[in-house]
């Protein structure tokens, strides 16, 4: 994969960090779901809505602690 860097200022990134979903999420992952999010709110309104609203509850939930460790995700699965 190709990289570069880019300068950001100090706000932008933690704006950036209040979208990630857990710690682990890099800054491409990030970008590349806003982007997606603004293109669907372009194309379809109420879609970009409900994508974000979904991530909105997302976050609540790991916020919580309302999820599956990967480690428990594989046993459920049998991996």
């Amino acid at each position: 994969m190709y990289s570069t860097t880019i300068k950001l200022n100090k706000e932008t990134k933690s704006e950036l960090d209040r979208f990630r979903e857990h710690k682990d999420e890099s800054y491409d992952q990030v970008i590349r779901k806003m982007i997606y999010i603004a293109n669907k709110c372009r194309k379809d309104p109420v879609l970009g809505q409900k994508a974000v609203k979904s991530i909105e509850q997302a976050r609540e939930r790991i916020k919580e602690g309302n999820f599956v460790s990967e480690k428990e995700a594989k046993e459920r699965l049998g991996l």
